[in-house]
């Protein structure tokens, strides 16, 4: 199908892997980390493991996936071609900075690839669009195209979001199997019970929608609500975001 590398190859880059496996691609990972590339290549047989020149050389789309402070060092140095496709799922590396690191490749693309991406169903925001990623993982993965870089930057601060809330969904979790006595049936009970709620129904202000709906008055959810706003909660949470801005690119926060 196509011949996909990965210039770096930590933990999303793993679970990337995983997503692409077993579909007829020629996949090949660079050496850092060794234990994950290796492991990578011992599991699946389309995976094999090579210095980073040779993963961009016989690669016809590369995936970047490095921390940002070693950019400068590695990326020059490779051997881009004018017909590869590049994606890169790095916070805090431009677009500016890559299209001027791995010239003569003008098709580069920035998108945010989280870990369920190993079995589908991740959504993949994405700027500029990329035929590309629609083709590697568009059939298993929505792909959501934004309008500007700092339109993707935002998504990387919303995507930022998942440590905090999954505490919150934790400490309810842990709650109930104190309540209960079973671990398991409390993280399998809160899963479904959200999972149910955040099917996307295709229209606006689904989860305002939602919380109108769960607000009846003297309810169990209006009554924790309220103690959440009482509490600041929801004032936390944004000012968390809004102090991601700086390092995402994104101007101040409007006033109001």
């Amino acid at each position: 199908m196509a011949r996909i590398g990965f210039i770096g190859t930590g933990e999303i880059a793993g679970h990337m892997v995983r997503g692409l496996a077993g579909r007829g691609h020629e996949i090949r990972v660079s050496e850092r980390s060794r234990a994950v590339s290796t492991a990578l290549a011992a599991e699946f047989p389309e995976v094999s493991v090579a210095e980073n020149a040779a993963v961009v050389a016989q690669s016809d789309v590369v995936f970047l996936c490095l921390m940002a402070r070693i950019v400068p060092d590695i990326l020059p140095g490779l051997p881009w071609r004018a017909d590869h496709a590049v994606i890169s799922v790095m916070t805090d590396v431009t677009l500016d900075e890559l299209c001027r690191l791995c010239a003569p490749a003008r098709d580069i693309a920035l998108t945010i690839p989280l870990a369920p991406i190993s079995g589908g169903g991740c959504p993949l925001p994405v700027y500029p669009e990329s035929p590309a990623l629609e083709a590697v993982f568009g059939d298993r993965n929505p792909i959501l195209p934004v309008r500007s870089e700092a339109s993707l930057s935002a998504h990387f601060a919303v995507a930022g979001t998942l440590a905090p809330i999954l505490l919150l969904m934790a400490e309810v979790s842990a709650w109930l199997a104190r309540e209960t006595g079973d671990a398991t049936a409390a993280d399998a009970y809160v899963a479904s019970l959200f999972g149910g709620f955040l099917r996307p129904d295709g229209a606006p202000e689904q989860f305002q929608r939602l919380l109108t709906s769960l607000s009846t008055e003297g309810g169990l959810n209006a009554t924790l609500r309220a103690r959440f706003e009482d509490a600041g909660v929801p004032d936390l949470l944004r000012t968390g975001m809004d102090s991601l801005r700086p390092r995402l690119g994104l101007p101040p926060a409007a006033p109001g």
